[in-house]
C-alpha cells in the first residue's frame, strides 16, 4: 500500500488487554498485520498469556506482554509510560476499557496523541484521557457524542475482513450429511448471540443441520437445550475456530441471531466469502443488510421468522445466490483490507501529535 501517510514515518503504539477469544481480539490482530503491511512502525502491548499473540509473532510483529491487571494495575501503568518514553510514538491507540484506562494521561518527555477504538457501548469514563475515540460502527459513533463527547473528537472506522478463500471443510469431519441444508453460526456461547433461538428455529427445520462454531458460559445450557428440543442429532458446536473462511465455505447460509450486536462483522465475513445471511434485526446487522438484497433481516427474538427467512433460502437456490452476489458486492465496496487501512492512516496522519 503506497499510503502518504505510511511514508511519514508515523511511530503508532498499540495497547489492547483483551480476552482468549473474541471478536475484538480477532480484529486487533488482523488490523496490526495489516498496518504493518502498510509500512507503519508499531510498538504493541498485549496481556500477558493470550493465544493469539502467537499470531501477532507469527506475521513478524514483537509485542510485549503485560499484566494488564486490575484498574489499579500501578506496575502495568508504569510501564506502559516507560513505553511511550522509549518509542516516542505520534499516536497511542488503545482498545476497549482496560487498556485505555491504563494507558498514562501524560509521559513527562513526550507529547502524543491518545485515541481509543471501541467496539461496543461502552461507559466512557475509562477514556476520559482520550483525545479520540473511534467507532466501529455508525450507529456508536453516534453514541459517542450523545454521552457529551465532543463530535469532531467522535469518528467512525468500520472493520474489514479477509476474503482469502479456503478449501471448504468436509462435512463428514463433523458427522454431517452431504446432502442436507447446512446452517453455520459464529460468536461466543453468551446469550447475547441467542443462538438459543437458533436452536428453536432448527426445530422447525427438519430436513437442515447447523454448526455453531464459539466458546462460552451457555455450552453445557445449549446442549441441554438441544436435546429437549430434539435437535442434538443434526447439531454440531464446534468450538472456538480460526478457520472460518474453511466454515463459510462448506455452510449453505449463515446465520446470526443475535439479541444485541453492534457491528455484526460476522456478516461482512459472510458476504466476503460469497455465503448468504439471515439475522436478526439488532443494530450491527440492521445497518449493514438491506432485506431482501443483501441479505434477510428478522425481528429481534422471533425463532418462527427466523425458521421461515432460513427456509426461504434452503427453497429459494437463485434468491440465496443473488443474495450472496450482492453482500459480495457491498464487501468489495466498503470492508476491504485495503480501504479500511487507508480510512486509518488518513486518521492518524490528521490527528497525530
Amino acid at each position: 500500500m503506497n499510503s502518504p501517510a505510511s511514508r511519514s514515518g508515523l511511530r503508532l503504539m498499540q495497547a489492547i488487554a483483551g480476552g482468549e477469544h473474541g471478536g475484538a481480539e480477532v480484529f486487533f490482530v488482523r488490523l496490526a498485520l495489516a498496518l504493518d503491511r502498510a509500512g507503519v512502525e508499531q510498538h504493541i502491548l498485549v496481556r500477558r498469556g493470550r493465544p493469539w499473540v502467537k499470531q501477532l509473532r507469527a506475521g513478524g510483529l514483537k509485542p510485549l506482554e503485560l499484566p494488564f491487571g486490575g484498574w489499579a494495575d500501578i506496575t502495568t501503568r508504569s510501564k506502559f509510560g516507560h513505553e511511550i518514553s522509549a518509542f516516542k510514538p505520534h499516536v497511542v491507540l488503545t482498545w476497549m476499557n482496560r487498556a485505555s484506562h491504563l494507558c498514562p494521561d501524560s509521559v513527562a518527555d513526550h507529547q502524543f496523541t491518545h485515541a481509543a477504538r471501541l467496539g461496543g457501548y461502552y461507559n466512557l469514563k475509562y477514556y476520559r484521557s482520550c483525545d479520540h475515540l473511534i467507532g466501529n460502527t455508525e450507529d456508536l459513533q453516534r453514541y459517542i457524542q450523545d454521552q457529551g463527547w465532543p463530535p469532531k473528537r467522535a469518528h467512525y472506522i468500520a472493520n474489514f475482513v479477509s476474503a482469502d478463500p479456503a478449501p471448504a471443510l468436509t462435512r463428514a469431519e463433523f458427522a454431517t450429511p452431504e446432502n442436507v441444508p447446512l446452517i453455520l453460526a459464529l460468536g461466543r456461547l453468551h446469550t447475547n448471540k441467542a443462538f438459543d433461538l437458533l436452536l428453536k428455529a432448527l426445530s422447525d427445520l427438519p430436513q437442515a443441520f447447523a454448526w455453531i462454531a464459539g466458546e462460552g458460559p451457555l455450552k453445557n445450557e445449549l446442549q441441554a437445550q438441544a436435546q429437549k428440543l430434539g435437535v442434538d442429532g443434526r447439531l454440531r458446536f464446534l468450538g472456538w475456530r480460526d478457520d472460518v473462511a474453511a466454515l463459510l465455505a462448506a455452510a449453505d447460509i449463515f446465520v446470526c441471531p443475535s439479541r444485541i450486536e453492534p457491528l455484526g462483522n460476522v456478516v461482512i465475513e459472510a458476504w466476503a466469502h460469497g455465503t448468504p445471511v439471515v439475522a436478526a434485526s439488532a443494530a450491527g446487522p440492521e445497518s449493514l443488510i438491506t432485506s431482501g438484497e443483501t441479505g434477510l433481516l428478522v425481528p429481534l427474538e422471533d425463532a418462527p421468522a427466523l425458521a421461515t427467512s432460513i427456509r426461504t433460502l434452503i427453497d429459494n437456490p437463485d434468491l440465496s445466490a443473488r443474495l450472496a452476489e450482492a453482500g459480495r458486492q457491498a464487501y468489495e465496496q466498503q470492508f476491504t483490507e485495503a480501504a479500511i487501512v487507508e480510512r486509518y492512516l488518513e486518521f492518524f496522519e490528521r490527528v497525530r501529535a
